[in-house]
């Protein structure tokens, strides 16, 4: 069975390791990135089956790779989950009109974005 490939885009660099080895440990092939123009890159060359994605990051914000992702007719397909430490209403929107399939607001749970990744790669 194929390996399910994540993406993982944090630009804090010890939340980006604790993310790559959880997702690690439950048997998917991880690769990780500390900016959006890396994220875009990285998205045409690896194919990711979902993508987990920062929103405040250097260069370009987590709400334009998404948006960049989503208007691809190639990548749009790829499911993107918004992790932040923003909560307000003005943000849960915009996650929504860029096109992220979930927003999961940080400190979260480790189990409950596991849930989701399996949900949407289901």
């Amino acid at each position: 069975m194929n390996k399910k490939k994540i993406l993982i885009v944090e630009d804090e660099e010890h939340l980006l390791e604790l993310e790559s080895l959880l997702l690690s440990t439950k048997g998917y092939e991880v690769k990780g990135v500390l900016d959006g123009p890396s994220a875009l890159e990285l998205v045409a060359s690896m194919k990711p089956d979902l993508i987990l994605l920062d929103i405040m990051l250097p260069v370009m914000d987590g709400f334009e790779v998404c948006r960049q992702i989503k208007a691809n007719e190639a990548t749009r397909h790829i499911p993107v989950v918004m992790l932040s430490a923003k909560k307000s209403k003005e943000d849960l929107v915009k996650a929504e009109q860029v096109g992220a399939d979930r927003y999961i607001t940080k400190p979260f749970k480790s189990a409950m974005v596991i849930e989701i990744i399996q949900r949407l790669l289901s």
